[in-house]
This record gives C-alpha cells, structure tokens and sequence, in this order.
C-alpha cells in the first residue's frame, strides 16, 4: 500500500529550462602614458549580442500537463508562432497550416526521446509495451478514426507481463485496502498542507475530522479481517475519502463519470502489484456503458447509497 502513495504523489510534469550564461566583459588597459582627459572620457554601452532567429515553426510536444519550451519567448515572436500558446492533447503536436493558424497534428513517434530505462516503457491493451508513454501516445494518434484506435488504451506502467487472474474472494478484498489507503492519503496530506495548495479549505475541514478522530485506524499493514472491522465500525470516516478520489479523476471533462483514460492516473501504477484492478473497475461499471458514473463507483467502495453526494466531488 505504500507502494501506491508514492505512485499518486509522484504524479507531476516540471517544465525545464536550461539557465543562459552570459560572457564577461572584459576592460581593455589603458597605457601608463597615455592620459586622457576626463571629459573626453565617454561611457559606453556594452554590447549585447542578438539571440539568433527563432525558427518560424516551433513544435511543442506535449508532456502531462505542461510543455517543455526549448526557447525564451518574446512578444513579437509568440505573435509569429501561434503555436507557442496553442496546446495540443498528447500524441499530438502544433504546427501551422498555409494561413499561419495553429493546428494539432499527431506526433511522429521517431521523434519521442528514447527510454532511458525500463521504468519509462509501459504496456498497452494490445498487450505491446512501449518504449515510453510518448511512443504509446504518438502511435494511438496515428491509429486515430481506427476501429484498432477506438481500442487501444495505455494499460499499465511497466514492460507488458502476465497478469494472474483475479479470484472472488480477491475481488471481494481489493475495495478494504483501496477505502483504507484513501483514507491515509488524505490524512498525508493534510498534514504536509502548508501552503493551502494540496487541499481546498472545505476540503480540509472535512478531513480535519478524521486527523482528529482518536478512533482512527493508523496507517501500516493491517489484516483483512480489521479493515472490515474498522470500515463498519467507523464508516463515516470512510465517506469522504470515496468521493474526493472520483472528483480527482474526473477532469476531463468534469461530467460526473469516469472513463477509462481518466482512471488510467489510478489505474495504471496499480496493475503491476494489484492484479485484481482491471477486473474491480470493470465490475464497478455495473451497467457496462464504459463509464463509471459516481453511484456506480461509491457502491463499489460500500458507500451506501443515501450517502452519495455530488457536492463532495465538487
């Protein structure tokens, strides 16, 4: 379970950009006998070398939620790229058409950087891994309009491997550490909120319950049998955490369901070491429409129905 938070905190794209040096300016002497007059002496200006033209089709590749842009961009300049605000989904990149509009085109994959470990491949529901995200992205775009396309999804991260089937009895267990590892989540960062950025103040009233709360069961490997226990014994406790996680997934767009592509942040980081995740979020579509809509999801975490309530997500 521990393995799963670090999964979630790490979640964060960084933009990069290398620092410029600038070159020192060097005083040339001025000889001994040589004395010039102090009103003659003038200050000059130093010289400051030109950047060198930017190029008129910048392309941006986008990467999570940011974009790496490799040039500093001057106002006159982005009013020549339109391509430097414009943001292209991933697999997709910007460039301009015979009008100098921005457009989104798909990403030739021999252009993604290369992996530098295998901790960068990931597999997808064709059951190939790629080299890296960028590589799987590219080549679903390309596929784009496809019945293969329609079909294909990033599955997990991590090379493509065999997945043990997931019994009843293990499908029965998933949700008990799922609630209970929700829970600890929100607690963790409630406790690092310093600067009111991680949680809403609504948000950290409600979970200020829960830190609070002396019957809390502590964070650590529990056996089955407590986190039952403590699910029906502090179910309150439980509400909460259910909800705030949907409305994390449901962002594109906020609709009150979640596709596959918005579970994919949960999902694919849990699919190596969680073998029963696929099969529980399939069970969690419990009218197989491929959305999760919020009932369908609290039902699976044992919420009860009278219990739902959409201004959680919010």
């Amino acid at each position: 379970m521990r393995v799963w938070f670090v999964f979630l905190l790490c979640l964060a794209g960084h933009a990069m950009a290398a620092p410029t040096e600038e070159e020192p300016i060097v005083e040339e002497p001025v000889a001994e006998e040589e004395i010039i007059p102090e009103e003659e002496i003038i200050d000059e200006e130093p010289v400051v070398e030109e950047d060198p033209e930017v190029g008129a089709n910048p392309v941006q590749i986008e990467t999570g939620e940011e974009f790496d842009e490799a040039i500093d961009v001057v106002e006159d300049v982005a009013a020549e790229n339109p391509c430097l605000n414009h943001h292209c989904k991933k697999g997709k990149v910007c460039e301009v058409d015979e009008s100098n509009d921005p457009m989104c085109v798909c990403q030739d994959h021999l252009t993604c950087p290369e992996a530098v470990g295998e901790f960068e491949h990931v597999c997808g529901t064709d059951n190939k891994t790629y080299s890296s995200s960028c590589h799987f992205f590219a080549t679903k775009c390309a596929l784009e309009g496809t019945k293969k396309g329609h079909k294909l999804h990033l599955d997990y991260i991590g090379p493509c491997k065999l997945i043990e089937e997931c019994e009843d009895l293990e499908l029965s267990e998933f949700p008990l550490r799922m609630r209970d590892w929700l829970k600890n989540v929100l607690v963790t960062l409630y406790e690092r909120d310093e600067d009111n950025n991680l949680l809403t103040e609504k948000q950290k009233l409600r979970v200020k319950k829960i830190f609070e709360n002396e019957k809390r069961l502590q964070a650590g490997e529990h056996s089955l049998d407590l986190l039952a226990h403590d699910f029906e014994k502090n179910y309150n406790m439980y509400i909460f955490p259910v909800h705030w996680q949907f409305g994390q997934l449901d962002q594109h767009p906020i609709d009150g369901y979640l596709t596959h592509t918005e579970l994919s942040p949960l999902r694919a980081p849990l699919i190596p070491m969680e073998h029963c995740t696929t099969r529980f979020f399939e069970v969690c579509d419990a009218d197989s429409d491929k959305y999760i809509a919020l009932e369908e999801w609290a039902n699976c975490f044992g919420i009860k129905e009278q219990d739902v309530d959409k201004d959680m997500v919010i």
